[in-house]
């Protein structure tokens, strides 16, 4: 069960409290009590334990921890049994001078069952069951995606929290002709002569490489672009070659006896490459160069050549291919990382995606993502972004699939409030003193409070709310929505049930 607002503004006031006491010694006592344990017995054990205290050796913090004791025993004999959730118990001296005593109890009955037994003295109060209880019971997970980047975060009450951020290394959308080399590149003609790629054209036949059967052949250049890039790689090899090309060129690399193939961008020094004597060379070094250069393009019709008697290709759609892959192998990464994240995630209510048309939709196909996610899976929404931003547009358009999801529930109310004050403003007030007399007049349907108004004041509001049967709101201040409401009405508000004049 959740706790209402009025329940986790009393808790969180008292762990405030709590939280702000330190010890000058151990001697802070905290006593816990679970939901249907004997309370006679931990009342026993207490006066044990007051007896046990005698033998501290410092004066004070045995007199601290006896009295405490002492107190907390008194207030437990006044229970004929164990409330109904449990009882936690916190008594201690709080004051920061030496010899002087200052004893303070507080007693608190959860609102929610009470799972651990606990008895402590220490410098500080044991909080942490207490912490959990604020908890939101309910967690959405949030993905947003596209090929180049992936945001992991997580809905949590009102918060939205990043948990990582992932980048995929595919490329962009390119364009046949996109993948470059320098005009000065050698290429071998099927007479054997060797022209620079600049002055090659549509129909000539060049060295070639017959992939499945690893054989040389010459093959006819169909196609040729001419393109500018701000930066380019040079790449030279254990021979002497060297490559001058875009980062976004095709390279084939020797792995084992298998032609994989990969970005220059993606390539590590040490690589080995083709050469047109189908020998291997490996490359030696790598230099990226921020310069503008004009280069040129060719395509064949075996998709390959050999460009300074390295073996290269460019084809756009081989091209396609690569980036297919090295999508899906970004999905597959994103997929590892949600279930690292989600999987044994125990209250995960469900998951939100994002992102542009078709990716997200291919993710969630291709993936791999687990079944048991897959299943939790509860909203699909079309976003452009895909960072910090994107988790917050996800949380804006799913809010008809989290409905009682309680940063979306606070957000309608808040949104009620204002479009009733902008449109029907004689039905809507603000500030102490309005508020005060909509009360009186019994007029409030709905209060609104914040919680960074006083407790003396909110306590007032609430009592005559209740008297005259309206719905009381507590309104946080962790989002920016809170935080508007509180900027314009000071900490209260209210819809009316009818107009004041």
């Amino acid at each position: 069960m959740e706790l209402d607002q009025k329940q986790k503004q009393e808790l969180e006031e008292l762990l405030d409290i709590l939280v702000s006491v330190r010890g000058r010694h151990t001697e802070l006592v905290t006593v816990m009590i679970p939901a249907g344990f004997n309370i006679s017995s931990v009342v026993r054990q207490l006066e044990a334990e007051k007896s046990t205290a005698a033998n501290i050796k410092s004066k004070a913090t045995r007199t601290a921890v006896e009295d405490s004791l002492e107190r907390i025993i008194r207030e437990l004999k006044n229970y004929k049994q164990t409330p109904k959730n449990g009882l936690a118990a916190f008594a201690g001296n709080i004051s920061q001078k030496e010899g002087v005593q200052d004893l303070k109890l507080w007693l608190y009955e959860p609102a929610k069952p009470l799972n651990v037994r606990i008895y402590r003295c220490d410098q500080v109060f044991i909080i942490d069951p207490l912490k959990e209880m604020l908890e939101a019971q309910e967690i959405y997970g949030l993905l947003v995606i596209d090929r180049q980047e992936a945001t992991i975060g997580i809905l949590e009450g009102k918060q939205i929290k990043l948990i990582t951020h992932m980048t995929s290394g595919v490329p962009g959308k390119v364009r046949a002709g996109g993948q470059c080399l320098s005009p000065d590149t050698l290429v071998i003609k099927d007479n054997g002569e060797k022209i620079k790629i600049r002055d090659i054209k549509i129909g000539d036949k060049i060295k070639a490489l017959d992939v499945p059967n690893r054989e040389l052949v010459y093959t006819k250049c169909t196609k040729i672009w001419k393109n500018t890039k701000s930066s380019y790689l040079e790449i030279k090899t254990s021979n002497n070659n060297l490559l001058i090309l875009s980062e976004d060129h095709t390279l084939f690399i020797l792995e084992g006896n298998k032609l994989k193939e990969i970005t220059a961008d993606m390539t590590m020094q040490g690589a080995v490459l083709l050469n047109d004597k189908k020998e291997k060379e490996s490359i030696t070094k790598i230099t990226k160069i921020k310069n503008k250069i004009g280069l040129i393009d060719i395509e064949t019709i075996s998709e390959n050549f050999f460009a300074n008697n390295i073996l290269v290709h460019n084809s756009s759609q081989r091209f396609h291919r690569i980036t297919e892959g090295l999508a899906k192998e970004f999905f597959r990464r994103v997929s590892g990382e949600m279930k690292k994240v989600f999987f044994e995630m125990p209250k995960l209510k469900g998951i939100l995606v994002g992102g542009p048309i078709p990716t997200k939709e291919e993710f969630l196909e291709e993936g791999d993502l687990p079944t048991t996610l897959r299943n939790k899976v509860i909203a699909v929404k079309d976003l452009g972004y895909t960072d910090m931003h994107g988790l917050e547009l996800l949380v804006e358009q799913s809010q008809q699939d989290i409905a009682e999801q309680e940063l979306v529930k606070e957000k309608n109310i808040l949104a009620k409030f204002f479009e009733t004050l902008g449109k029907h403003r004689e039905k809507a007030a603000y500030g102490l003193e309005k508020v005060k007399l909509a009360l009186q007049r019994g007029a409030v349907d709905i209060l609104l409070i914040s919680k960074k108004l006083p407790k003396n004041e909110a306590e007032e509001l609430e009592k005559a709310a209740a008297n005259i049967g309206a719905e009381i709101i507590i309104i946080s201040t962790d989002n920016q929505y809170g935080e508007q409401f509180l900027n314009l009405t000071k900490g209260v508000g209210a819809v009316l049930r009818f107009a004041l004049e």
